[in-house]
């Protein structure tokens, strides 16, 4: 299995990124695959998840209004639109898979991505 993230970069506080994440290497249909962020000094967090079929979708309160998570099925990609962004959004932002539906705990995630660095600058 391989979750590919990409899309990172570097941008001023009030721009925008989207981040891709490529899965490969199983079926999918009955995983949900989400966002978490690693900042510096700092735990993991998690950010917004989505049902692969697109039914459900899962953020947290800070995510909401500002970024969205959608999927391509035919793709195999999930994305991540991030608006509005600011420096606190800085982190390496990693893409995972859990059986079933959303969910925000990290240990329900069995595969993970190698991540894509966002920094946000002021």
């Amino acid at each position: 299995v391989q979750l590919q993230a990409s899309g990172g970069g570097l941008v001023q506080a009030g721009g925008s990124l989207r981040l891709s994440c490529a899965a490969s290497g199983r079926a999918f249909s009955n995983y949900a695959l989400g966002w978490f962020r690693l900042a510096p000094g700092k735990e993991r967090e998690f950010v917004a998840a989505i049902t692969w079929s697109g039914d459900k979708t899962y953020s947290t309160n800070s995510a909401k209004g500002r970024f969205t998570i959608s999927r391509d099925s035919a793709l195999n990609t999930v994305f991540l639109q991030m608006n509005r962004l600011e420096p606190e959004d800085t982190a390496r932002y990693y893409c995972a898979a859990k059986p079933w539906t959303v969910g925000s705990r990290a240990v329900e995630y069995v595969f993970w991505g190698q991540g894509t660095q966002v920094t946000v600058s002021s």
